[in-house]
């Protein structure tokens, strides 16, 4: 393991996005090579199933090194969001509603960007968004509901991808 007391802030920030940058890159390889072998769909259904359970593990991660309880409502769920490797290559901001729903918003989307900038369409996230979101919010509270505002292949707008979260009663 390198030495990190050795490095500068900056050098530490640095390294956070090129380990942010390198692990979006693997993930990207992977699906890849699966749409290669196995078709699209097949690699999106892939994809589903292992978002399932990275999704997980990444809220409790998050939850356990910056003592965020189970069970925080909205506001954790807000707090988590920050803290997801996603945050360090995208720009993503939140939102509270009228009525009290926690909109998030996929500002700029590093693999949608780079897919534009090489000519190609929009990769429809959707369904493995519905996952992705809703086990990581449901990690953080069981009560909290996922709802997608809009994702690809959806049309979009000022932002990749929206999400709304609300809590239900219980």
């Amino acid at each position: 393991m390198p030495d990190f007391s050795t490095l500068s802030r900056d050098e530490l920030l640095k390294l956070l996005d090129v380990y942010a940058k390198n692990w979006l890159a693997h993930d990207g390889s992977w699906f890849l090579a699966l749409e290669e072998q196995f078709g699209l769909e097949t690699a999106i259904e892939m994809d589903i199933r292992s978002w399932e359970r990275f999704s997980v593990a990444e809220a409790k991660r998050i939850m356990k090194t910056f003592d965020i309880p189970e069970g925080g409502g909205l506001e954790a769920l807000e707090r988590a969001l920050k803290y997801r490797l996603y945050a360090a290559v995208n720009e993503q901001a939140t939102r509270w509603t009228e009525d009290g729903a926690l909109e998030f918003r996929m500002v700029e989307c590093r693999v949608q960007s780079t897919r534009r900038r090489k000519g190609l369409a929009d990769f429809p996230c959707k369904a493995v968004g519905l996952v992705e979101y809703s086990r990581f919010a449901s990690t953080i509270d069981p009560r909290i509901k996922t709802e997608c505002v809009f994702c690809p292949p959806d049309p979009v707008g000022e932002a990749y991808c929206a999400w709304r979260f609300t809590l239900e009663d219980q």
